[in-house]
């Protein structure tokens, strides 16, 4: 029988948490992160005059009686921002151990049940070099189930291509919101322009990047035949320790750039290898990245 994607013994340890971001936008109120719009909600925020039209209950009536002016009183707004997880499903997933498809599903199982627990809006979108059918929930904890259910029931495959499914995203998913990116970040074409132009149209990025420990640092030497898990083209390579050393330093490079680009565009980047505990990663990387709280 197949491990869970998450157990009920890691939800409760989830319950506590909540996604964060750090950009205003202006959603539905309903939210659980503070806004710099005003509007209405609990806690204060500013003073304006009052203008024809306005809602007299919002008026500061003790100003008035000392200044015999109207001054509306402004509050903060809690937004309901759409949060959007983009899970990478194309054929290179399918590497590592736990595979990198199986690790990337149990973080969103894990991210949306956070949002849930918090009343927000979540979609679950599908993508390799286009968008496959979303899954959207929100409404509370209780929605968890068929949400898991809907990513246990994904099937990884196809080509990778960012830069076609990023400008078929924004144009399907207008609205501004936090949209977490959960991929390899394998693609033949480059995928840093893609994620400098969701960041350009608005959104507030985290930038999940997950690799096998294969991916990074291959473990044999000798003359080796690879092949690419999405083209089915074949390379052999004479490996050693110094073919070793340049191929990590390409890695590690290609990573920092990744991660450069995100936290410029005032995103949020996290590596992990798909060796890396699922607890240890919400509870380790997430947290000192501060994408939840």
């Amino acid at each position: 029988m197949p491990e869970p994607l998450i157990d009920q013994k890691f939800l409760e340890r989830l319950e506590r948490l909540t996604l964060h971001w750090q950009k205003s936008f202006p959603g539905l109120v309903g939210g659980h992160n503070a806004s710099r719009y005003p509007g209405s909600g609990q806690e204060f925020l500013d003073h304006r005059g009052f203008h024809h039209g306005d809602d007299l209950r919002a008026v500061n009536w003790r100003a008035y009686m000392r200044l015999e002016k109207l001054i509306l009183k402004l509050f903060q707004v809690e937004p309901r921002v759409p949060v959007r997880i983009l899970l990478d499903t194309s054929a290179s997933m399918t590497t590592g151990d736990p595979s990198k498809f199986d690790y990337g599903r149990r973080l969103a199982a894990s991210l949306t049940y956070v949002g849930l627990v918090r009343l927000e809006t979540i979609l679950i979108q599908p993508f390799d070099s286009s968008l496959h059918d979303p899954y959207a929930c929100g409404g509370g904890r209780h929605r968890i189930r068929p949400a898991v259910d809907f990513l246990e029931a994904l099937k990884p495959g196809g080509r990778s291509n960012f830069s076609q499914a990023i400008r078929t995203f924004i144009a399907e998913y207008p609205q501004r919101g936090l949209v977490i990116v959960i991929s390899d970040f394998l693609d033949d074409q480059e995928c840093e322009k893609p994620i400098q132009y969701l960041a350009d149209f608005g959104h507030e990025l985290y930038i999940v990047h997950l690799w096998g420990d294969e991916d990074r640092q291959p473990s044999h030497n000798g003359e080796l035949e690879l092949e690419d898990a999405e083209t089915g083209e074949s390379v052999k390579l004479n490996f050693d320790d110094e073919a070793r050393a340049a191929y990590v330093d390409a890695f590690d490079n290609y990573a920092r750039s990744i991660r450069e680009l995100a936290m410029r565009k005032g995103g949020r980047y996290i590596g992990l290898s798909t060796a890396t505990p699922i607890e240890q990663a919400i509870f380790g990387a997430f947290l000192e990245a501060k994408g939840v709280q």
